[in-house]
């Protein structure tokens, strides 16, 4: 299976970014260790901070790979650009939140991927991304 992981903006400061909402690891520690545990799937990870980039990834993977994890971070709840991406595109879509996002600013509670993603998990910290992933293995 192929499977991508697609990381919208200020994800590549995990680590470093607000550690009590969002950990302390690395995403690239985390990916790493993703790899290590399902040496069988081939793991893809891009990440973005430019909205367009992020649908150029989706629609360049949306056809040809089996599943993509995306956690569009704050484009989530802003861009109806990327809902429109998912929507157009065959391959499964999981979205994921690190956080809650539920128990956060009213904001967040409104998602213009949810429509048309396959499945949403939210508030499991990094695990978010292993329970998105065995979700599509299933």
């Amino acid at each position: 299976m192929k499977i991508i992981i697609i990381n919208g903006p200020n994800l590549n400061l995990l680590g470093k970014r607000e550690p009590d909402i969002y950990g302390n690891q690395s995403f690239e520690d985390f990916f790493k260790s993703l790899q290590e545990k399902y040496p069988n799937l081939e793991l893809f990870y891009y990440q973005s901070n430019i909205e367009g980039e992020l649908i150029d990834k989706i629609q360049e993977t949306g056809f040809s790979f089996d599943g993509i994890i995306l956690n569009a971070a704050a484009y989530t709840h802003t861009s109806v650009g990327i809902g429109d991406a998912v929507k157009a595109i065959q391959t499964p879509v999981i979205e994921v939140h690190i956080s809650n996002t539920f128990a956060r600013e009213e904001f967040r509670h409104h998602s213009f991927i949810s429509p048309n993603a396959a499945g949403i998990i939210v508030g499991f910290g990094l695990k978010s991304y292993e329970l998105a992933l065995l979700s599509l293995i299933k």
